[in-house]
């Protein structure tokens, strides 16, 4: 073994063991006196320095395979070096000059920032067209046709009859309506159940929630007045009558999303999204061009090179969507800025590395942009941050977590817009550490599977 080796030499019953080691830290540097301080140390006796030995000429031997294995480490360290640079800067060049990949990773990430957050600018639906059908012509349900009027959810119209109310919803011209009954005055005075019924379109969710909650506190208001003054009149001071009214206030506080807004909801958990496609479809083109010519047959440092070139967009995306953008719309951001780097320097390469796979896959350019295409709405669903990961099938629930949006959707959100500690949401980032030596070790078995042919004479 070079550089641990030991020369041995037999001379009658004595034998010589010179370390190469201690001769060639010693006397490399002069490799004219190589070979005449060499001391045998035998069991009777020191031999005296000896030229032209077998032992001298083996030891200069071992010492200069040493230095060529020092030799040939360092130039093999800077050949790994050089090709690792010369493959991150040629696919910074391939990027900027493919107008397809360039699209993906640099032009439709801005435009995604500005105009996926605009229509939920407004955070929730106000002032919902509804309908009320007064039956009743009371003073009481004059009121309660007013306060509906004032109130920021609805935007109410009153119609004569409950067929006018379904034709209008029918047509999508209002959300919904409510049916104030005839004698409904009558019910309220005499203590007897009064009802209300409200009817709303359940097909949009959003619109059909704020008719039903803005006709549901117009009611309990009415309500509440009609119960104080009740008490009132019985000899209960207006604050003792408030009070009898709402013996357990129910206080109600909103975390991480105070206004309820739709796109303080939706938006941080997409955006994950958005860097995941963008950047994994961006990748799949790139290696789909080099497929079809011929470049995917590369050692695994210039496969590092093209993975740290591509993951350095997917990291100033999302610096642009987590920083920029969230800023811009208000969005929360900010809690934990540790785990949120964290987070970005595994998210990154891991879709980029998924990206370089599925493009040798793939085989074909356009290939890969037709099939992921389509895979946003499914992965969005099976991160569980739209339906509950409990209410997915079993299979489901497993299999979900090989795709890195899973993982970096929650792990975003806890992050940024929670502020969860680090060690409570480090089993993600141990998820996305997972994938990447996943798919770096299939990347590997390609790179020692697929070789380049050899050239025809």
């Amino acid at each position: 073994m070079v550089g641990r080796a030991a020369v041995v030499v037999g001379i009658g019953r004595s034998s010589a063991v010179v370390g190469c080691n201690q001769i060639v830290a010693t006397r490399l540097p002069s490799a004219r006196t190589l070979g005449r301080t060499i001391v045998f140390q035998t069991a009777s006796s020191a031999w005296r320095p000896s030229e032209n030995t077998m032992a001298n000429k083996l030891c200069f031997c071992c010492a200069l395979l040493s230095r060529i294995k020092k030799q040939t480490a360092k130039l093999s360290r800077t050949m790994k070096q050089k090709i690792f640079t010369a493959a991150f800067i040629d696919t910074v060049r391939s990027i900027f000059s493919d107008k397809g990949v360039l699209l993906m990773l640099a032009i439709a990430p801005v435009l995604y920032g500005f105009f996926y957050p605009w229509p939920y600018s407004t955070q929730a639906a106000r002032r919902i067209p509804a309908a009320i059908v007064d039956y009743d012509k009371s003073t009481l349900s004059q009121r309660i046709i007013r306060m509906a009027e004032a109130s920021p959810r609805l935007d109410v119209r009153v119609m004569p009859g409950e067929n006018d109310a379904k034709t209008a919803l029918w047509k999508g011209e209002i959300g919904g309506y409510m049916v104030l009954p005839a004698g409904l005055k009558n019910d309220v005075m005499m203590q007897r159940p009064a009802r209300a019924g409200v009817l709303a379109n359940g097909s949009y969710l959003l619109v059909s929630k704020e008719v039903q909650t803005g006709f549901a506190e117009v009611v309990g208001t009415v309500s509440a007045g009609i119960q104080i003054k009740r008490l009132q009149a019985g000899g209960m001071t207006s604050e003792q009558a408030f009070a009898a009214q709402n013996p357990i206030p129910f206080a109600m506080q909103v975390q991480y999303n105070p206004t309820q807004g739709y796109g303080n909801y939706v938006v941080p958990g997409v955006a994950v999204l958005i860097v995941q496609q963008l950047l994994m479809m961006g990748s799949a083109l790139l290696v789909g061009t080099w497929r079809e010519q011929k470049r995917q047959y590369a050692t695994m440092q210039a496969w590092a090179g093209r993975i740290a070139a591509l993951s350095v967009m997917g990291w100033l995306m999302s610096l642009f969507y987590f920083g920029w953008v969230f800023y811009i719309q208000d969005y929360g951001r900010g809690q934990n800025i540790g785990g949120m780097l964290t987070f970005t320097l595994l998210f990154a390469p891991t879709v980029a590395t998924l990206g370089c796979l599925f493009g040798l896959w793939f085989q074909k350019r356009e290939r890969s942009l037709q099939l992921l295409m389509f895979t946003s709405i499914p992965m969005f669903f099976l991160s569980g941050y739209a339906w509950p990961a409990e209410l997915l099938p079993l299979p489901l629930q497993w299999l979900r977590w090989l795709i890195p949006s899973t993982a970096g959707i929650q792990a975003s959100v806890r992050f940024n817009q929670i502020g969860t500690p680090f060690a409570d949401a480090a089993y993600l980032l141990l998820v996305l550490s997972a994938l990447l030596a996943g798919y770096l070790s299939i990347l590997l078995w390609y790179v020692k599977t697929h070789r380049s042919p050899a050239p025809h004479p």
